[in-house]
């Protein structure tokens, strides 16, 4: 007898399945992610505050290229591939700076902050050269509650506020656009597969088994939904006084805020987009966060926090500035936790005896991961990796 499911023709017979390990490990699996899931995928580079003044530049590099977002004299922000026109030599160097032109330390070719080609030494010497069309190479930007995004490759797909859009209600308290800096960037590099940072990220299952400190901070409030492009988890902390010191100091001293509603006081958010790109949200500042690959087993974590100016919080800023570094304690803690859990499924993926796990129906965002990825990459459906070199075929 036929199962209830079989009479379904719509009915993914992998539904339920996780993505095969070799797909954690694979080159041309990765070669192929990054064609049909990073170059057309926004990516989060800074924040409004971060380039405030007219030269100020923010650098991302991923997918093997690097890109500049740069507020010119006119203050309207650009994105470009930090490559010159010359030679291919990067432009500048590092995370972050203040530039008046964007001048190539190998010939010395100068670049307005609009991108156009102003200064080449000797420049009758070059007989091919037409400056008007030598200018920087332009990418996509767009601007989100005061957050920067780039992507090298429009495929078609939404921008981050369409993809955002569910949840505009839900963000607006938080008033991104007024955040500033609380430190700088961190980058953290992982020997693991970028889907792995993912898969954990969304996961609600493992909070109760493998996070005794947010288990004690949310009891039993920890949830997850999965939409289109974004996955969403949210936990209540609980009145009952922690037995680490670190937590219940956060419960006592965390203030009231103002300008959040009774419901948020106490609450922490999360947002996943995809793919690889969070927002942490919590009463006390808002980070961000994404993983980006660096090889088939390997990945850099890069993030940083934003708070809101202690003209907010008035009375109460020095509760505040208490409450955001036990919160900085307590979070550490729980990405060792994550860095352990992590490489432990890398390295089992490794073995021959595993290839796909069952999922929970609990285990909502990824069952929609994995059945995005597989129709961006057919290929995943297989149980076993295709010969190598498969991706150039």
């Amino acid at each position: 007898m036929a199962m209830l499911r079989e009479t379904f023709d719509n009915i993914d017979p992998l539904d339920g399945w996780s993505l095969p390990a070799w797909t954690y490990s694979d080159p041309d699996f990765y070669a192929v992610e990054m064609a049909r899931i990073f170059r057309p995928s926004w990516q989060v580079v800074c924040h409004d505050s971060d380039i405030a003044n007219p030269g100020d530049w923010h650098s991302i590099d991923y997918c093997g290229e690097s890109i500049i977002l740069v507020r010119g004299t006119d203050r309207i922000v650009r994105a470009f591939t930090n490559v010159c026109r010359h030679r291919g030599s990067r432009l500048v160097d590092g995370a972050a700076g203040c530039a008046k032109k964007l001048v190539c330390p190998y010939h010395a070719w100068t670049y307005e902050l609009d991108g156009r080609l102003t200064g080449v030494p000797d420049s009758a010497s070059y007989p091919t050269l037409d400056k008007g069309r030598a200018g920087l190479v332009g990418v996509e930007a767009e601007q989100w509650r005061g957050f920067w995004f780039v992507r090298l490759d429009d495929d078609g797909g939404p921008s981050v506020a369409d993809m955002m859009a569910p949840y505009e209600t839900t963000v607006e308290p938080y008033r991104f656009e007024e955040l500033g800096a609380l430190g700088r960037v961190t980058l953290r590099p992982r020997a693991v597969n970028w889907k792995n940072v993912g898969d954990n990220y969304s996961d609600g299952l493992h909070i109760p088994v493998a996070h005794p400190g947010l288990t004690r901070l949310f009891g039993k409030s920890y949830g997850v939904e999965a939409r289109e492009r974004v996955d969403r988890m949210w936990g209540d902390l609980v009145d009952r006084p922690s037995a680490n010191w670190s937590e219940r100091l956060y419960q006592r001293l965390l203030p009231p805020i103002p300008h959040l509603p009774a419901d948020r006081q106490r609450h922490w958010l999360y947002f996943k987009l995809w793919p690889n790109v969070a927002f942490d949200i919590y009463p006390d500042q808002v980070d961000f966060m994404q993983w980006l690959p660096t090889g088939p087993t390997s990945c850099l974590i890069r993030e940083i926090s934003y708070v809101l100016p202690d003209a907010y919080t008035g009375e109460w800023r020095h509760e505040m500035r208490a409450a955001r570094y036990l919160n900085w304690r307590i979070n550490r803690q729980v990405n060792a936790e994550d860095t352990a859990l992590i490489t432990r499924v890398q390295q089992g993926m490794q073995s021959q005896s595993f290839s796909m796990g069952p999922l929970s129906d609990k285990e909502v965002c990824l069952k929609h991961f994995c059945a995005r990825m597989r129709a961006i990459i057919p290929e995943a459906r297989l149980e076993h990796a295709p010969a190598a070199g498969w991706s150039n075929k």
